[in-house]
């Protein structure tokens, strides 16, 4: 299941790739097997300047790191999220991190399960697929209940409902749309992501109908397997997509660190 980091680097690639001449000033490369991804203009605090996917077909090295450091800076960027599986690290990530000033930040919990093993589950909102035509409501619930600005990122988020590997899916009360998700499929594996529901309609089943809804797609799609991945909450805390995902049958695989750059 470590080809769960490459999913989630190729659906974060394909959404900050996806979007041309945008006020956000995206700049992506691929470097030692993984993608970095700088916004310049990102206007949620640095959320989607981050580099990730390494380690599953080349190895970490410091010149990889390197590169990727130097990819930011030369874009003006002074602070980035790396994220590494924790088996995927180097022997001497230690003096990597000395060497450029990273430091650990946040965790977030890595998970999967086969995509058969996900069965339907009940809600009283009706379950479907987003279209064009629904493509701009769906983005604002995303980007409204993750507390992100609409604007460029909007534009990001609606280049996505007409990708080929994204399969996004809404929840509707009546013609609203109350919960939004997404689902990306990538070489036999798929992804759960951008999973929002307005607070007003959160314990309904919205989230668990949506994961449901996504893995029967990447079940047709011909995927074996399909990862997530979430905030490891707090110690006496919780985080409700975290117990969404358990409670479908995705199991923990691994906590990952957010390794934060920042420039000296």
């Amino acid at each position: 299941m470590i080809q769960a980091e490459t999913v989630e680097a190729e659906f974060m690639y394909a959404y900050e790739s996806g979007v041309s001449g945008s006020p956000l000033d995206i700049t992506t490369a691929r470097i030692g097997g993984g993608v970095a991804l700088a916004m310049r203009n990102d206007p949620a605090g640095g959320y989607w300047n981050k580099a990730l996917g390494f380690g599953v077909t080349e190895p970490v090295t410091r010149e990889v790191v390197g590169a990727v450091v130097e990819h930011f800076r030369a874009y003006g960027n002074g602070r980035a999220v790396i994220q590494i599986a924790p088996s995927l690290l180097p022997p001497d990530w230690d003096d990597i991190k000395a060497a450029y000033g990273i430091t650990k930040g946040t965790s977030w919990m890595k998970l999967g399960a086969r995509a058969d093993a996900i069965e339907a589950a009940p809600t009283d909102l009706r379950i479907a697929p987003v279209t064009p035509r629904d493509a701009r409501e769906w983005a604002a619930v995303v980007l409204e209940t993750f507390g992100m600005p609409a604007g460029g990122l909007t534009e990001m988020l609606v280049a996505s409902v007409e990708h080929p590997s994204f399969h996004p899916f809404a929840a509707w009360d009546g013609d609203r749309i109350v919960a939004a998700a997404n689902l990306f499929v990538h070489d036999g594996m798929a992804s759960l992501n951008t999973g929002a529901t307005v607070p007003g309609y959160r314990g309904r089943g919205a989230q668990s109908a949506l994961i449901a809804a996504r893995a029967d797609v990447a079940r047709k799609a011909g995927c074996e397997w399909i990862g997530a991945e979430t905030g490891v909450p707090a110690e006496g805390a919780r985080n409700p997509s975290l117990e969404n995902l358990r409670r479908l049958g995705l199991r923990d695989l691994y906590i990952r660190d957010n390794w934060i750059w920042t420039q000296k």
